[in-house]
């Protein structure tokens, strides 16, 4: 029985074409500048986020640290939403490494109020740290960012002389979302990180884009720490396939996801919205269904979701899963949420 996994889009697997594309890559050593398929994809991204260069990176978390590394120097301050990813589940790099404290801001859904960013913003003087650097995340947790919100933060850095970095890990869901290129999105802020390795399917890889000059400061911070590459043009072949086809089916999974949270409400499941935007959104089972139990009892169909003490599931629709996959997935959740209520009956 084909194991139907909603845990996370890392887990996505690379289609046969990518696969293909990977085994028959060009390479050469990346340190040198002489890996033909990397400089080809650095060159891709770069141009389809309508920046001046890119440079690939190991991960997103990465991505994001050599982002924060290039802006800042020690005894800086970032401000973001207290909520971003970069700030709460990053291990706490840009503290420990880029040696940079955060101010953080109210944050609803993937929203924050320019207002709050500009009150964030300290003086010059030598009491406070020096505010160096704005973060932003599109999309956050599933939610999109409204792009007149994303345009009011930038113009209050910009007041400030302050670059903007976007941890846009997803930013093609977001993208397709807002039905605009992703370059319009990113047009709002200075740098941009965005992964491969979620819904664009490809096994490994995070790329960070910019100006020409910010990227050869931050190919510095990659050599820090540790992520300069050699051959790595056959992971990066992965990518130039995903920029290339895996784009324009996210749409099949954000048609996925508002199927499945549909018919999860109507098995007395509560949602946290109830139109996903992209990909995610949280579920909550019905009061007598603890989330272990659920999650225990889904994967006795080979149904995998994460599984919390208490509060909702994560759900996350991604290539691999497609419209029959959620029939099934939803008959499992039925039978789950009867066999809840039969016992609480008996």
């Amino acid at each position: 029985m084909k194991t139907i996994d909603f845990r996370s889009d890392t887990v996505t697997l690379p289609p046969p074409e990518m696969r293909e594309a990977m085994h028959t890559a060009a390479l050469g050593d990346d340190v040198y500048g002489e890996d033909p398929t990397i400089n080809a994809f650095e060159a891709r991204a770069a141009a389809i986020l309508g920046k001046e260069a890119a440079v690939y990176v190991s991960s997103g978390t990465m991505g994001n640290l050599i982002a924060t590394m290039t802006y800042t120097r020690p005894g800086d301050e970032v401000i973001c939403g207290r909520m971003m990813h970069t700030f709460r589940a990053e291990g706490g790099g840009a503290a420990r490494i880029a040696g940079v404290s955060s101010w953080t801001v109210p944050q609803e859904r993937a929203t924050v109020n320019p207002a709050d960013i500009a009150a964030g913003i300290h003086p010059d003087d030598p009491h406070y740290p020096r505010t160096a650097l704005v973060w932003v995340e599109q999309p956050h947790s599933g939610w999109v960012m409204p792009l007149d919100n994303l345009a009011a933060v930038a113009a209050v850095a910009r007041e400030h002389g302050l670059p903007v970095h976007m941890d846009g890990a997803r930013i093609f869901n977001a993208a397709t979302a807002l039905g605009v290129p992703a370059s319009t999105i990113a047009g709002h802020v200075d740098s941009v990180m965005f992964c491969i390795s979620k819904g664009l399917s490809a096994p490994v890889g995070s790329v960070l884009v910019g100006s020409s000059d910010f990227i050869k400061r931050a190919r510095r911070n990659r050599k820090v720490l540790g992520g300069a590459m050699r051959q790595a043009g056959v992971i990066a072949a992965a990518g130039l396939y995903a920029l290339d086809n895996m784009i324009d089916r996210l749409a099949e999974d954000h048609a996925n996801a508002r199927r499945l949270a549909a018919g999860l409400r109507d098995l007395g499941w509560r949602t946290d919205r109830e139109t996903p935007e992209t990909n995610i959104f949280f579920a909550e089972a019905p009061a007598g269904l603890a989330p272990r139990e659920a999650s225990a009892a889904l994967r006795e169909q080979a149904i995998l979701v994460s599984s919390p003490y208490t509060g909702p599931m994560r759900l996350v629709t991604h290539y691999g899963i497609d419209d029959a996959d959620i029939t099934r997935a939803l008959d499992a959740f039925a039978a789950v949420t009867e066999g809840a209520t039969a016992k609480a009956a008996s």
